[in-house]
């Protein structure tokens, strides 16, 4: 039996394990796809503590490292649901179950699609979500992103440097990313911006991904977009559904706790699954600091 389950491998639940292995409790960490969470889709980071300029992916390698240094144990599975047996802590997955006196769940956010006609069957072929991962596939081609907040910006930012063109579609008079980020967009001279414009209808030629049909919401003008490909940046939904068992949910299927990070008993919650008002990787590092300290404090308790 492990003393405690953190479920996620992003900054708060590597912050989390990092903290309890500190406290001496034997850890184990499951992850349903890349250590590190959204912040492996940032191609530039530089507001976290003792970097001026660093990676996503570097930032996750060097955070993973530090707990496997200190004997966390790691699984790649996905987490089907959590249930209380009394003290203990039953986690399924899908290809085993394990049991925890207490789990964190760390689990994140997953992006938002555009709910469109063709959008599952054409993902990962000419419809995308993270230009980190899959915008080598447009190099030299022309693309359309949808968004402008700041994970659009830098996909914008990273996509000028590889793609012929970058035609971004704002649903909004402007961008509503920092200030840097989009002063940065600007200045690329291979991308150029649709504002007050939403993407309505998906276009297909010989069944492949053909461009977008998009409406200007204030004159109800459409418009298609031909492009090679399209990548969506318009924000994160959380994924909790599955541990409504353990946790209670806010109208948003945000965990519904606060700083303390205390879902129930024996159950922690950390990060950007949280309700809270900011989400950035050192406040869900913050998160996983308190939700172990927390934990320890419930396991030394028993």
């Amino acid at each position: 039996m492990y003393d405690i389950i953190v479920i996620g491998g992003g900054p708060a639940g590597l912050t989390a394990a990092l903290y309890a292995l500190r406290a001496d409790k034997k850890v184990l960490i499951i992850e349903k796809n890349a250590f590190g969470g959204q912040m492996t889709n940032s191609p530039k980071i530089e507001n976290f503590p003792g970097y001026s300029e660093i990676s996503g992916i570097d930032l996750a390698d060097k955070m993973l490292e530090s707990v496997l240094e200190k004997g966390a144990e790691v699984e790649l599975d996905e987490v089907l649901s959590v249930t209380s047996d009394g003290a203990v802590k039953k986690v399924k997955t899908t290809y085993s179950e394990y049991e925890s006196k207490a789990v964190i769940i760390a689990n994140g956010v997953k992006h938002r699609t555009l709910g469109l006609e063709h959008e599952d069957e054409l993902t990962g072929r000419g419809v995308y979500y993270c230009a980190v991962c899959d915008g080598g596939y447009m190099r030299g081609l022309d693309v359309i992103l949808i968004g402008g907040g700041n994970s659009a910006l830098q996909e914008a930012v990273l996509l000028s440097d590889i793609c012929k063109s970058v035609k971004i579609v704002q649903n909004l008079s402007d961008f509503t990313g920092e200030a840097k980020l989009a002063s940065s967009v600007r200045s690329k001279p291979n991308v150029s911006a649709v504002f007050d414009s939403v993407c309505e209808k998906i276009i297909i030629k010989d069944g492949k991904f053909a461009g977008a049909e998009i409406k200007n919401t204030k004159t109800g003008e459409h418009t298609e977009l031909f492009a090679d490909g399209m990548f969506v940046a318009i924000g994160l939904l959380p994924d909790n559904k599955r541990f409504a068992d353990v946790a209670t949910l806010d109208k948003y299927g945000y965990f519904d706790t606060d700083e303390s990070c205390i879902a129930s008993q024996g159950v922690f919650v950390a990060g950007d699954c949280r309700s809270k008002r900011i989400r950035q990787i050192v406040t869900a590092a913050g998160d996983g600091a308190s939700a172990a300290l927390a934990a320890c404090s419930y396991i030394d308790s028993l």
